[in-house]
């Protein structure tokens, strides 16, 4: 089963940045590459969405609110998956959760906002 630890969440200013990251364990074997990697957040009035994704092959997909303010990249050595967030807004403020999927459509995986397997979570808050 895939083990999913997160950390790095927190307060910041409008228009600061900040990184999450995630440790990615699979017992008895560290074996990732049969996953799809994601983050999902949990906003009030919002319920779960998809926030980032990559894919087995390296592919990355965002969700439209975060595109070229959010970067999701995977230390395959560490197994480490990260999340750098600029230019954050207010909207961006939630609970934060790293999540690993069997699936390789992540356009669709996103958007379901569903999962097999998710980790704690990580609190983001962004003041205006």
């Amino acid at each position: 089963e895939v083990q999913l630890v997160e950390s790095g969440g927190g307060s910041v200013q409008a228009g600061g940045s900040l990184r999450l990251s995630c440790v990615v364990s699979r017992y008895p074997f560290s074996d990732y590459s049969s996953y799809s990697l994601g983050w999902f957040r949990d906003s009030q009035g919002k319920g779960r969405e998809g926030v980032a994704a990559i894919g087995r092959d390296g592919n990355r997909n965002y969700a439209n609110s975060v595109k070229g303010r959010f970067t999701i990249s995977l230390d395959s050595a560490q197994n480490i998956l990260t999340l750098q967030m600029n230019s954050l807004k207010p909207e961006d403020t939630g609970m934060y959760y790293c999540a690993a999927g069997e699936t390789s459509d992540l356009e669709w995986w996103l958007w379901r906002g569903q999962s097999s397997y998710w980790g704690q979570g990580t609190q983001l808050t962004v003041s205006s």
